[in-house]
């Protein structure tokens, strides 16, 4: 779809598409001395089951950035409830919760797959943008893409 018009991850599509869920594994590089997965990681397993859940939807960022559009994350949270290890398999369940003219909330769920438990929830904000040369300039969101990610939210 044209906008001028990790480690052993694998990815699961559920219907509705509200249940999107992207499989992860915590890699050794991504815990602490502790043997823990480090609180940045989690926003790396927000971002990979961002980007997969749009490419599925037709949506690569590749071909928003080829169309001088990017999608740059101007807010971030997680709220840790449990700790991850090394080896843990992690499913990631995004999804659109706020949908503006030119930008979009993404929620997520964190859960250890072995177990089913709750390890994580967390936000991203993204805004859309053209890139020009100098800066950034705020967009609407394509129409296109307007579409595909309110048939998520």
């Amino acid at each position: 779809m044209g906008w001028s018009g990790h480690g052993c991850a694998r990815t699961h599509y559920h219907l509705p598409m509200t249940s999107f869920e992207h499989l992860l594994r915590v890699r050794y590089g991504e815990t602490d001395q502790m043997g823990v997965a480090h609180h940045s990681s989690y926003i790396l397993y927000m971002e990979e089951a961002r980007t997969r859940l749009l490419a599925h939807l037709g949506s690569a960022y590749s071909e928003l950035e080829q169309a001088g559009l990017a999608l740059p994350v101007r807010r971030v949270e997680v709220r840790y409830r449990s700790a991850l290890r090394f080896e843990d398999e992690l499913l990631v369940r995004p999804r659109v919760s706020r949908l503006g003219g030119a930008s979009v909330t993404f929620s997520y769920e964190m859960i250890r797959a072995t177990d089913g438990e709750l390890v994580a929830n967390g936000l991203t904000e993204l805004a859309c943008v053209r890139l020009k040369p100098g800066g950034l300039v705020p967009v609407p969101l394509p129409e296109a893409l307007h579409s595909l990610l309110e048939s998520v939210s």
